[in-house]
C-alpha cells in the first residue's frame, strides 16, 4: 500500500470505531433511563445488569452495523473532500477507481470483523439481552412465544400437540402425543394438562390416558396424576421468536435442519436469520461504494448535507431491509430474495451513484 491507501485506510477504520465509542454509550444510557425503574421494582442483580450492558453492546452495534459504517465513511470522506483533498487525489492522476482501493481495504476488515461477530459472538449476547428483558423488564411474560394451538413434531415418530401453553408455569393444556411405527399409530397419550417439575425432572399429567393400538383390541390406561418423563422440554415446543438469532454458524445450520424436518411454521424466520449474516459483506462493499460516492464531492452545504443524505439513504435500506424480512417471516416468499432484494436495489444505486461520482 501507498502512503495515500494507509492514509485513507487509517481515517476508515479510526472513524468506524470511534463512531461505534460515541453512539454506545448514548444508546446505553437511553436504555438505562426508560428501563432503571422496572430493574428497580424487579430486583435484578448488580452482575445481571452489567451482563446486561455487555450484551445490549454487542446487540445494539451489530443491529446498526450499516448505520454506523455508512456515516462513518461519509463523516471523513466529506472532511477530506471539504478541505480539497480528493480534488488534490484525483487531479495527481489517481482514478476514481483507484482512489477506491483503501476503502475497498477497509470494507472487508470491516466485513470480516461484522461477519465473526454476527456469527460467534452476537448470539451470544442476544440470548443474555433476550433473557434479562423477557425475566426483568416484561415480568416473565414472554410475547415473542407462540402459545395457542402448538403442534409439533418431535422425532421420526413422534407428535406432539398442545392447546395452549403458559411459559412462566410451563404448563401445557389439552396435551397430546401420538407415537407411530412407520404410518400406523401404535399408542395415543392424552392428559388435561402436562407440566414440568422441576424439583423431580419429571413430566406432570393431570387426567392421563393411554391407548395402546393392539392387533384386536385396544388397551386403555388412565390415572388422575402420571409423572414421567419425555425426549423433550416444553420449550422445544415452543421456541421464542428470537431463538434463530441466539445460535452460532455450526448450531444456527443444525437446527435449521431439526426444524424443517419437524415442518416448523417459524423455517422462514430461521432462514432470513441465517442469510442475513452470510449477505454482511456484501453489504459492506455496497454500503462503502454509496458513501463514498455521495460525499466525495465538495458540495455548497458542506458536510451537513452529506451527512444527511446519508442518513436518509441508510435508513432507507434498513426500512427496504425490515419489510422484505417481514414479507418472508409472515408468507411464503423467499428467504434468499428477502434479504437479496435490498442489496440489489442499493447495489444499483451504488453503481449509479458511482458512475455520477467517475464524472
Amino acid at each position: 500500500m501507498k502512503i495515500i491507501d494507509r492514509y485513507i485506510l487509517k481515517r476508515y477504520l479510526l472513524t468506524f470505531f470511534t463512531m461505534i465509542l460515541l453512539f454506545i454509550p448514548i444508546g446505553i444510557m437511553v436504555d438505562v433511563s426508560e428501563k432503571v425503574d422496572k430493574m428497580i421494582a424487579n430486583q435484578a442483580p448488580t452482575g445481571e445488569i452489567i451482563q446486561y450492558y455487555i450484551d445490549f453492546t454487542f446487540y445494539f452495534a451489530n443491529l446498526l452495523f450499516p448505520i454506523f459504517l455508512f456515516l462513518s465513511i461519509i463523516w471523513f470522506t466529506s472532511k477530506l473532500a471539504n478541505n480539497t483533498e480528493v480534488i488534490a487525489i484525483l487531479s495527481s492522476g489517481i482514478s476514481f477507481t483507484r482512489f477506491l482501493k483503501p476503502y475497498f481495504i477497509g470494507a472487508s476488515i470491516i466485513a470480516v470483523f461484522a461477519f465473526m461477530m454476527s456469527m460467534f459472538i452476537v448470539p451470544a449476547a442476544s440470548q443474555g439481552y433476550n433473557d434479562f428483558r423477557i425475566k426483568y423488564l416484561k415480568g416473565g411474560r414472554d410475547k415473542d412465544r407462540e402459545t395457542n394451538n402448538i403442534f409439533n413434531q418431535i422425532s421420526d415418530n413422534e407428535y406432539v400437540y398442545v392447546s395452549s401453553f403458559r411459559p412462566v408455569t410451563q404448563t401445557g393444556y389439552n396435551f397430546t402425543l401420538e407415537h407411530f411405527d412407520g404410518t400406523e399409530l401404535e399408542y395415543k397419550i392424552s392428559a388435561s394438562s402436562i407440566r414440568w417439575v422441576e424439583d423431580d425432572s419429571v413430566f406432570r399429567l393431570a387426567s392421563y390416558k393411554k391407548r395402546i393400538v393392539g392387533p384386536e383390541n385396544d388397551i386403555f390406561e388412565s390415572k388422575s396424576r402420571h409423572d414421567t418423563v419425555f425426549d423433550f422440554s416444553l420449550d422445544d415446543l415452543t421456541p421464542v421468536s428470537y431463538v434463530a438469532e441466539t445460535k452460532n454458524l455450526f448450531e444456527l445450520n443444525k437446527f435449521i435442519e431439526q426444524e424443517r424436518k419437524k415442518g416448523s411454521p417459524n423455517i422462514n424466520r430461521y432462514m432470513v436469520v441465517k442469510y442475513k449474516r452470510w449477505s454482511l459483506p456484501i453489504s459492506a462493499f455496497i454500503l462503502t461504494i454509496i458513501a463514498v460516492a455521495v460525499s466525495s464531492m465538495k458540495r455548497r452545504g458542506g458536510m451537513g448535507v452529506n451527512l444527511a443524505l446519508g442518513i436518509t439513504l441508510a435508513f432507507v435500506f434498513i426500512f427496504f431491509d425490515k419489510v422484505f424480512a417481514i414479507l418472508a417471516e409472515q408468507s411464503n416468499f423467499s428467504p434468499f430474495l428477502a434479504v437479496a432484494i435490498p442489496n440489489m436495489i442499493f447495489a444499483v444505486i451504488a453503481f449509479y451513484l458511482l458512475q455520477n461520482a467517475k464524472r
